[in-house]
Parts: structure tokens; C-alpha cells; sequence
């Protein structure tokens, strides 16, 4: 999906799996979750999940219930979770599963927060049992990157982060582990469009502004459980590595203020 123009995902309409749907059209609909959820990934045999796909046939679940079986799966996690930083697995999950990017650095730090406290399961569900979820794609339709078109209740500069999320030169997003969008969305910042999407997808001159991040940090973790606020003055060029550090050390972020020059 990476390689696609915008005009031809603009183009392509949401599957829906129909009463007294043909295998045909059920094997059309299993090929569209593992694709959209997996982000492209080339699917081995050995890797269906055989079980969940005759739940799908029986109807003893929905097409919701199979996106979350994929999601919830080894191969999910193998994938986007243990080989990914966390800020990467969280945007990836929005994409994947409400086929939008993140909007703000609140809703990242929201969710960085809910695995650090709930666990993976509950980041998942998170998502799959919101009613943003349920009002775009209901039970029955397979999630897509509805944020390429115009959506009622999206910020427009969401079009140009999908954008960003979905083009490059990797073909599947297990290929690149990087997070496209850390910068931007915490900075606030526009993310242009680009003929090839590279890094995080917002590499453009701001390298004259300063940033504070303010952010909790765990002390003595294996002893206690308490946390620290800490405050940071980074450049915009230090600002991705700094909060990758940050949450890679199992710190959260609580904000990030431009400062004034």
C-alpha cells in the first residue's frame, strides 16, 4: 500500500462482509484485514490465523471481531510491538486500526500511558472498542485509511500525516521502524507532502525553534514505584531522538511548548 498514489486509495471503496456473502467474497475480505492490519506484510501460510478465519466463515464473529484476533495476535506483536518503539507501535496502531493518523501529542501521550499502566491487550482494545471505531467502520466493514478523504471531525492536516504514513520507499511497515510523524505532532507543526515520504515525514527548516518538554520519568524502577517530573530544552532536530529516549527509558510524556525566540 505504501507505493499507491493518493488517487487511487481515494478511489478504492470500504469492503463490507454482506449477509450470505460467497467464499469468494469472505477470502476478499480476510485478504483486506490482513493487509490493512498487518500493514502490508507478505503473509506466510504458516501465519493465518486459521481459527479466527473459521470463526469469520461460521459467523461467530464480525469482521470487527477478526480485525481484533489479528491485532491481539503473536504476529501483530512480533511485527509492530517488540521490534518497534513505542511511539512507532502507537502510531501504527492508529493507522491500522482507525485508519488515521495520531492528532495530537496528548492523544500519543494518552495511549503511551494506557499500555504503561494496562498493558498491551488494552491498548488494542482500546481503539477497536471506541466509538470512532464502531461510527467509521462499524462491524461488518474492513478498516481503511480513511483519512486520505475528507472525513467530518478529522483535522485536514490529518490527510497530509496519513499521507506521510502511507508513502515512502518501504513497501510494507514492518520495513521501517522509525516513527514518521514524532516530530510534527509534537511540536504542532504543518507535515508537508512530499514526492517520497523520508524519516518522519516533517524534515523541513525549523531547526531555528526551541521546544521544553516536561516529562515524568521512572526512578529506581525495579525498587519502587514512584515518578519524577523532569523538564528538557531541545531543538527541533534533537526533539525526535529526545522523546524516543524518553519513552524508551519508560518515561511519559506530559508536554511540549514551543518557546518564544
Amino acid at each position: 500500500m505504501a507505493n499507491l498514489t493518493a488517487s487511487a486509495i481515494v478511489e478504492t471503496e470500504p469492503l463490507e462482509l454482506r449477509p450470505h456473502s460467497t467464499e469468494e467474497d469472505l477470502q476478499q475480505i480476510i485478504t483486506a484485514v490482513y493487509r490493512q492490519v498487518l500493514g502490508n506484510q507478505y503473509l506466510m501460510e504458516s501465519d493465518r490465523l486459521t481459527s479466527a478465519e473459521s470463526q469469520l466463515r461460521n459467523g461467530d464473529i464480525t469482521v470487527r471481531g477478526f480485525v481484533r484476533a489479528v491485532a491481539q495476535s503473536g504476529l501483530y506483536q512480533s511485527l509492530f510491538f517488540h521490534s518497534a518503539s513505542q511511539y512507532r507501535f502507537i502510531e501504527l496502531n492508529f493507522k491500522h486500526l482507525l485508519g488515521r493518523p495520531p492528532q495530537s501529542q496528548e492523544e500519543v501521550s494518552e495511549h503511551v500511558q494506557m499500555y504503561n499502566e494496562q498493558g498491551y491487550g488494552v491498548e488494542i482494545n482500546s481503539y477497536l472498542d471506541s466509538d470512532e471505531y464502531l461510527a467509521s467502520f462499524g462491524e461488518d466493514v474492513v478498516p481503511y485509511p480513511r483519512s486520505i478523504r475528507s472525513v467530518v471531525g478529522l483535522k485536514n492536516e490529518s490527510f497530509n500525516r496519513m499521507f506521510s504514513l502511507l508513502r515512502g520507499p518501504a513497501n510494507n511497515d514492518n520495513s521501517n521502524n522509525s516513527p514518521r510523524l514524532i516530530s510534527s505532532i509534537a511540536a504542532n507543526l504543518a507535515t508537508p507532502i512530499k514526492p517520497v515520504a523520508i524519516g518522519n515525514g516533517a524534515n523541513y527548516d525549523n531547526t531555528g525553534k526551541r521546544f521544553r518538554i516536561a516529562f515524568s520519568s521512572k526512578q529506581g524502577a525495579a525498587r519502587t514505584n514512584k515518578f519524577s517530573c523532569q523538564e528538557c530544552i531541545v531543538s527541533y532536530s534533537q526533539m525526535s531522538k529526545k522523546i524516543q529516549n524518553i519513552h524508551k527509558s519508560g518515561g511519559t510524556i506530559v508536554k511540549i511548548t514551543e518557546m518564544a525566540s
